[in-house]
């Protein structure tokens, strides 16, 4: 034998040397582990196998006849109302045991204060219960002190349709009536030519 056979000798000796009982033990359930491996498992196409994992057997459930149903429909209802009483008595008891104080403060009035008023001249009156107001306005202006004169027009609810156009007309802020109406008649101060 040649030197580089002896080595290879020399180290399967030792390793088969130094193996003991108990390695060669957990040898065999290896061995065994393979076994079944060695097997061929069935080959599922992925459908299948996603079947087998899912929790639906993909089976019909047996046919329910309406009664049945109604049945079941009616003790589902019966369970949930249950647990809305249930569930309403607790917040009641919360809402005893804390104090009123806790929580959104209500909202301070400082007063409602005073509609707005203002005088015009009816331009329109076309639209049913409703009148188009011209409201002039002349004031100063504040730096150089000219006369600077502005009008604006707004819309008016007239209930009975009594003014007309170029009647002078005395309206006060309300609520919205419409989109565009914000203002109610109040007075027909002078009727117009």
């Amino acid at each position: 034998m040649t030197e580089g056979q002896d080595l290879t000798e020399e180290t399967t000796e030792d390793e088969t040397a130094g193996a003991s009982p108990e390695d060669e033990g957990s040898d065999a359930p290896a061995a065994t582990a393979e076994a079944p491996a060695a097997e061929p498992e069935e080959q599922l196409s992925p459908k299948e196998r996603g079947r087998k994992r899912s929790v639906n057997s993909g089976e019909a459930r047996p046919a329910k006849t309406i009664e049945e149903r109604n049945a079941e429909r009616l003790e589902r209802r019966r369970q949930n109302a249950a647990s809305r009483r249930r569930w309403r008595a607790s917040r009641r008891e919360k809402r005893k045991t804390t104090s009123p104080g806790e929580g959104t403060p209500p909202a301070e009035r400082t007063g409602t204060g005073s509609p707005r008023i203002r005088q015009g001249v009816v331009i329109s009156d076309k639209g049913d219960k409703t009148i188009s107001v011209r409201i002039d306005m002349a004031r100063q202006h504040r730096t150089y002190g000219k006369i600077v004169r502005t009008t604006s027009t707004l819309h008016a609810h007239d209930e009975r349709n009594e003014a007309n156009a170029g009647d002078t007309v005395r309206v006060i802020e309300s609520r919205p009536l419409s989109r565009t109406k914000r203002w109610r008649l109040v007075e027909v101060v002078e009727r117009g030519r």
